[in-house]
């Protein structure tokens, strides 16, 4: 039983590791900062769950300890690293980082052009009128 543990256990840190070798190629050779963005949050974040599962079962199987600040590790990091990465992706796009030419049409410009627009600051305006008088009528 134990070395079917350690062979598992090999295993998810081996995954992790290839994941951490893929995201370092990603962030090395890819073309502008959303695609190497993309490349090292979801390939790190994978490399990393994997090598701390791997952790996990190791302490778990080997030395006999439920380690529980391993599994918090490891929902704290499947848990802020998307949102990390969404982020520093909107961050850039905000502040003006031109995207690669074959990235393909750009549906966000198109949305912020909307949201801009004055139809939409009219119709913004209205719901927001609509929404007081509701909340009097019910008051």
């Amino acid at each position: 039983m134990i070395e079917i543990a350690k062979l598992i256990i090999v295993a998810f840190i081996l995954i992790g590791a290839f994941f951490h070798l893929i995201a370092a190629l990603g962030v090395i050779r890819l073309p502008d900062v959303y695609t190497r963005n993309h490349a090292a949050s979801k390939a790190a974040t994978l490399g990393v769950l994997c090598i701390l599962l791997g952790t996990f079962l190791y302490f778990y199987f080997i030395h006999d300890h439920f380690n529980s600040r391993v599994l918090l590790g490891i929902l704290f990091m499947f848990l802020t690293a998307p949102v990390a990465g969404h982020l520093l992706g909107r961050a850039a796009y905000h502040s003006g980082v031109k995207m690669w030419g074959q990235n393909g049409p750009d549906d966000y410009k198109e949305y912020i052009e909307i949201k801009k627009s004055e139809k939409y600051q009219e119709y913004e305006a209205y719901r927001k009128k609509i929404e007081e008088n509701i909340k009097a009528e019910s008051k």
